[in-house]
């Protein structure tokens, strides 16, 4: 099983999900574009958060400078990405593939973060609460399905809002996975927890 972990936007709480998921199904971790943070880079922090031996991390295909859009870093360290030099690592483990940012930020002038789901992939969309979340989170499960990507599952991240999160299931009908609450911190053990949490549903999709 291949996952491809995205959010609505930055900062939503993909790596920690990415962890999670990571160490449920006991998977392969390969984020393919890091932009900036090079030495606490997601790959880095993921690893930090696995505690299973049977994972294995790959090399980004992109490790650019800048903590930018992708295609302003790329810029930047004076390239182009070229997705087709974004090649997916073999293994015959599960593959948890962590997006940058949301499925529009763009990796070149014609290619976005979109353009990197592959047929086979299972999309897992993580959705923060704050102001304006419904609108960017139905926007996006709407781009993907006109894209002809099925989204798997939903998670949320953040204290319960509800409201918010049935409006979301029930216009989108997207699975609920489950939620990542407002954690005073994240380590192996609450990651672990987590993966507990969430591993039933995971092997579901």
């Amino acid at each position: 099983m291949k996952l491809f972990i995205t959010g609505i936007s930055t900062d939503v709480g993909k790596t920690v999900a990415s962890a999670i998921i990571t160490q449920a199904l006991e998977a392969d971790y390969w984020k393919p574009i890091q932009a900036g943070d090079l030495e606490n880079s997601d790959t880095i922090k993921v690893k930090a958060f696995v505690s299973n031996e049977k994972s294995v991390f790959h090399d980004n295909s992109y490790a650019l400078l800048t903590p930018a859009s992708p295609h302003l870093a790329a810029a930047l360290d004076g390239i182009t990405i070229d997705i087709k030099k974004i090649t997916e690592p073999e293994t015959d483990n599960h593959l948890v593939i962590e997006g940058a940012g949301g499925i529009f930020v763009p990796l070149n002038d014609e290619d976005t973060i979109i353009d990197l789901i592959k047929p086979d992939y299972k999309v897992i969309v993580i959705s923060r609460h704050y102001l304006g979340s419904i609108n960017h989170t139905l926007l996006t499960i709407e781009a993907l399905k006109t894209r002809g990507i099925a989204v798997a599952g939903i998670i949320f991240s953040g204290d319960e809002n509800q409201a918010t999160e049935s409006i979301i299931l029930k216009k989108t009908a997207v699975k609920f996975i489950g939620r990542i609450e407002q954690e005073p911190y994240f380590d192996q053990n609450v990651i672990n927890e987590y993966a507990d949490l969430f591993r039933e549903k995971l092997l579901e999709l």
